[in-house]
Formats: structure tokens, C-alpha cells, sequence
């Protein structure tokens, strides 16, 4: 129907000019002038490829039928597809900033509540270790709840599914808040790591810690951060959990999408009784600032 209609602007457009060859009657240009609206608006609503075969073909007549075909409807034919072509920019580009605002969203959440309820489900395992009996299945109830609240997070934030962080906390604090709650680290830092991947350095500890704390709660976990020849090297290590819910291995997809931007890459394995996870950061990787 389109070009149908496209078909009649020019036709349209071919038969007024035979009556300008002298004079400019008014009513010729007021047919223009609708004829040149609704070239428009098709340009705004049809693809390349017909059209300009009619064009080219109506131009073949004379040079004023060239000049009133191209003025009165290609002109604002291919205005229309430059304005469409604007308009589909802009809503791609709302459309990626809306994308970035939900994974911003969604990796804050996980990084942060979801560290702060391991904690809490850490600290209510040494309470039931520690109390009497009697109270005893409070504190397990207490545990399973947090258990299970980073869970259905997991999922939550599956469905949201970079942007620029808040600012975080140092490495030692965070570890100290680990130790605090009861997880026993060692941590050892070798070189100064940079402000390009600081970041993303700080969230692969938060994840391997909050690893440890969901699935291993009193395995040692060795962390080591060593910064040498333009790389900084995250290591994380401590007994394979036992026990693996249905949303833990969302963290660790998310922390391997976060180092890929940052230009590095993610290592895992599972062997020897043993979880270790290795992160490589190259300095001048892509993103490395915004992980």
C-alpha cells in the first residue's frame, strides 16, 4: 500500500508539472505542497529500493518534470528516511541507557545486599554453634532464612539483568568486615593495585568472600592480589562447598560478564576438594575503569 501510494505521489507530482512549464498556477502548488507532506511521511515508513527506481524513471521524461518530481517528492522522501533514521537512533540509544541502568542496578544489588545477607547467615551459623540448645533452632531458622533471601535475590537480580558503581570500601575493610563476622582469611597484597581496575578488583574479592560465606563457611580462604607488568592478578581459594543453590552461580556469571568488559579474563576450577577462582586484569583493558 505504501508504495502504492508512493507510486501516486509521483504520478501526481509528473502531472503537475506539465502545467508549469510557463506560469505557476496556485492550485499546482498547493497540490505540491500536500504532495510533498505525504512523500514525508512515507519516507518516515518505508525502506530504500523502489522508490528510488521511481524517481530515476520519472526524471527520464524532461528536465521540469525532473525538477518537480524531485522537489515535491524525493526530496521529502528521503527527509522522511533521514528523520526516521534519527528517531530510531534515539530510541536505541534510550533503549541501551535504560539496559545499562538495569545491569547497574542489578550488579549493585548482588554486590551489596547480597554480601551484607551472607554475613548475616554467617554470623547466625557461629550463634548456633555457640548457644545453648534451647536456642539453638532459632538461630539455624535465622541462618536458612538468610540462605534463602540471597537466593530469591539471585533470581531478582537474574531478571534485571554496566554502569559506574557507587564508591567502595578498601580491600582491607572489606575483608576485615568478612573476618568480623567470623570467616577466617588470609590476605595478602603484592604491588599497588591502580585506579584503572580498582573497581573491578574490589568486586571479584566481595564475590569470592560472599563464595566462601554461602558455600564453605568454615573453610580458610586464601586471597592474594599481586600487581605486576600491567596486570593485576586476583586469586581466591577455600574448600568446595558441599551444598549449591539454585541461583549460586549467578555471582559468579555476572563477575565473569564484569572482568570481560574490564578486558581481562575469569578463571575456575573445581578440583582437589578445592574452589579457585583467578582473575587476570590487564591495565589498559577496554573498560577497565567502569567494571
Amino acid at each position: 500500500m505504501r508504495i502504492l501510494a508512493l507510486a501516486a505521489c509521483v504520478a501526481a507530482a509528473f502531472t503537475v508539472s506539465f502545467f508549469m512549464r510557463e506560469t505557476v498556477p496556485p492550485w499546482t502548488v498547493l497540490v505540491c505542497a500536500v504532495v510533498f507532506v505525504a512523500s514525508f511521511l512515507l519516507g518516515r515508513r518505508m525502506a530504500p529500493g523502489w522508490p528510488a527506481i521511481m524517481f530515476a524513471a520519472a526524471g527520464l521524461i524532461g528536465l521540469v518534470q525532473l525538477i518537480v518530481v524531485s522537489l515535491a517528492v524525493a526530496l521529502p522522501w528521503f527527509l522522511g528516511r533521514l528523520a526516521h533514521q534519527q528517531a530510531a537512533l534515539a530510541a536505541a540509544g534510550v533503549e541501551a541507557a535504560h539496559l545499562r541502568e538495569r545491569t547497574r542496578i542489578a550488579h549493585e544489588v548482588h554486590d551489596t545486599l547480597g554480601h551484607e545477607l551472607s554475613l548475616i547467615a554467617l554470623q547466625a551459623g557461629a550463634l548456633e554453634m555457640n548457644l545453648p540448645a534451647e536456642h539453638q533452632a532459632a538461630a539455624a531458622s535465622l541462618r536458612m532464612a538468610a540462605s534463602d533471601a540471597t537466593e530469591r535475590l539471585a533470581d531478582l537480580v537474574f531478571l534485571l539483568r554496566d554502569g559506574d558503581p557507587p564508591a567502595v570500601v578498601d580491600l582491607r575493610e572489606l575483608v576485615d568486615r568478612a573476618v568480623a563476622s567470623g570467616l577466617q582469611v588470609s590476605f595478602t597484597v603484592d604491588g599497588r593495585v591502580p585506579s584503572a581496575v580498582e573497581r573491578t578488583v574490589f568486586r571479584v574479592v566481595q564475590e569470592a568472600l560472599t563464595n566462601a560465606v554461602k558455600h564453605a563457611p568454615k573453610s580458610e580462604v586464601v586471597l592474594r592480589v599481586s600487581t605486576a607488568d600491567a596486570t593485576t592478578v586476583v586469586e581466591a581459594s577455600n574448600d568446595l562447598g558441599l551444598r549449591r543453590g539454585a541461583g549460586s552461580r549467578l555471582g559468579l556469571i555476572a563477575l565473569r560478564e564484569r572482568v570481560r568488559l574490564a578486558g581481562g579474563t575469569l578463571r575456575t576450577s573445581r578440583e582437589g576438594g578445592k574452589f579457585e577462582l583467578v582473575a587476570t586484569l590487564p591495565h589498559s583493558g577496554p573498560h577497565s575503569g567502569e567494571a
